[in-house]
């Protein structure tokens, strides 16, 4: 049997929430990870509004909840098991009644494990998919609880939901820190401009982002200039190609740990024996 493409590479990857996931993957195809974690997840600072924006949904303000991903999901459950559990039991019911759109497998899972299910699926599981999917719904009048993705607003979604008739309640169940410090980021930086390191894989635009606000533009670029860059996601690889990086890597129609971990196989066995940072550019 052939080794995998993998076998030998050193991969960097800056998950944090689901880590030991992605890092298992790579490592059973032979792949060194360098886990670099760059931003953590917490929970909201003041769970005041993630409670009030609770009651509602348990008094029946929505009728219909996108959630955007199964941490902000879980992260509300959490919150009123700590803070206000006697409303646990009333939101999962009205959980059950509101019509349930969801980005992706993650929300899906959270709501199975309430025994719950999704009522609308979004293809592709992007904000551009949920868009596209309730498109084909009429919103009119329709008041519609969102789940945001860390404090990130989501204006396009908002935006479109208002500009279809429907009234928005979102809710930010989480926060985004920095988990690594400067010092570790440039330490990452520093081993990837040294040509040592074959690939970085994102999953997330907070990564991209922890990446540049530490001030260190310059190094960024010859790290990047270095290394195979792959994004789980057209999302990703739009945070990159903002800030003037292309994305080598990008699974195909289906934007999840296990098609990533199969585009960076595929990717690197077309640079099977060239050391990383020899490489030629793709088109």
């Amino acid at each position: 049997m052939s080794p995998s493409p993998l076998a030998g590479r050193t991969i960097a990857v800056p998950e944090t929430r689901e880590l030991d996931v992605f890092a298992g993957l790579l490592e059973r195809r032979g792949a060194s990870v360098l886990r670099c974690p760059l931003v953590a997840i917490r929970d909201a600072p003041d769970p005041a509004p993630v409670l009030a924006w609770a009651r509602r949904i348990s008094e029946g303000a929505c009728d219909d909840l996108i959630l955007l991903t199964g941490e902000g999901l879980r992260r509300i459950i959490g919150c009123i098991e700590r803070h206000e559990p006697s409303l646990r039991a009333p939101f999962v019911r009205e959980l059950g009644r509101v019509r349930k759109i969801t980005r992706g497998p993650k929300p899906a899972r959270a709501l199975r494990e309430l025994g719950l299910g999704t009522d609308l699926p979004a293809e592709p599981p992007t904000t551009a998919g949920i868009i596209g999917t309730l498109r084909r719904v009429d919103l009119a009048g329709r008041r519609v609880g969102l789940q945001l993705y860390g404090t990130e607003p989501n204006r396009p979604l908002i935006e479109f939901l208002s500009g279809a008739g429907a009234s928005v309640l979102p809710v930010a169940p989480y926060v985004y820190a920095d988990e690594a410090d400067d010092r570790a980021v440039r330490a990452l930086l520093e081993r990837m401009a040294s040509g040592t390191v074959d690939a970085i894989a994102f999953t997330s635009t907070s990564q991209v982002e922890r990446l540049y606000s530490a001030g260190l533009g310059h190094l960024v670029s010859q790290a990047l200039g270095k290394t195979l860059v792959a994004a789980v996601g057209p999302v990703v690889a739009a945070a990159l190609e903002a800030r003037g990086v292309r994305a080598d890597v990008m699974p195909a129609g289906s934007f999840f740990l296990k098609p990533l971990t199969a585009a960076l196989e595929k990717a690197l066995a077309g640079s099977r024996g060239v050391p990383a940072g020899e490489r030629q550019p793709g088109p």
